[in-house]
């Protein structure tokens, strides 16, 4: 297959990922592909979102993490199978965790792959996922959600009222002042809260908070299907 070929007959990948040196570095491998082309790439989630869009890449390759923004590639994979359910996500992690495994299945990943992966393997992943494959192994993800949930419900169950109902609140997308107004209570507050409900869950920012309250709320859907 050579590079001539139309447009069309290549595999398009799209990436997300803060660290341009990441995104130029995976893109250029991607790139040295007779089979592939980057359509575009992005360091937020609202880049990410708008360029899907534009191009329609077959595949979305996502990383977790997205330093301060807002959201993160699992949030980002969520909203584009939503919005854009023949788009295919490969989300690229730095750390294997049960949490990122989980929400990644969640969220209608395809594959789920650290980004110590050797750059063959990659490309093969995003080959695999462009072609249908489903890489995350059931048997896996079960066990990791069954370590999750014995783990997360002692963490719940050490907020107090208030502080389940900023969760809550937080796992619908309100920012600080709405959930002030929700709750009627300071901005200031708020935040102390916020804080607080990190601190005993052992997270280090909101959007992990987010995930966690969308893995509840996805469990508890499955119940009574």
């Amino acid at each position: 297959m050579s590079r001539s070929q139309k447009s069309s007959d290549l595999i398009r990948v799209a990436l997300l990922d803060d660290h341009e040196i990441v995104r130029h570095g995976v893109a250029e491998l991607v790139n040295a592909q007779p089979d592939m082309e980057v359509v575009g790439d992005a360091g937020t989630a609202a880049e990410m979102l708008a360029m899907v869009t534009a191009t329609s890449p077959d595949v979305a390759v996502l990383d977790v993490r997205l330093g301060d923004d807002d959201s993160n590639g699992i949030a980002t994979c969520r909203e584009i199978r939503s919005e854009h359910p023949e788009v295919q996500c490969l989300i690229l992690t730095s750390f294997e965790d049960d949490a990122a495994l989980v929400d990644a299945s969640l969220a209608g990943a395809a594959g789920y792959v650290l980004k110590q992966i050797r750059g063959n393997d990659l490309i093969e992943s995003i080959r695999k996922v462009a072609a249908g494959a489903q890489l995350l192994d059931a048997a896996e993800t079960r066990m990791a959600m069954q370590r999750l949930r014995s783990t997360e419900a002692g963490a719940l169950q050490e907020l107090t009222e208030k502080e389940r109902a900023v969760f809550d609140l937080i796992g619908e997308g309100y920012s600080n002042r709405e959930i002030g107004e929700a709750l009627f209570i300071a901005e200031k507050t708020v935040k102390n809260y916020v804080s607080s409900v990190l601190a005993k869950l052992g997270m280090v920012r909101r959007t992990e908070a987010a995930a966690l309250a969308a893995r509840l709320e996805e469990r508890e859907k499955r119940k009574y299907l």
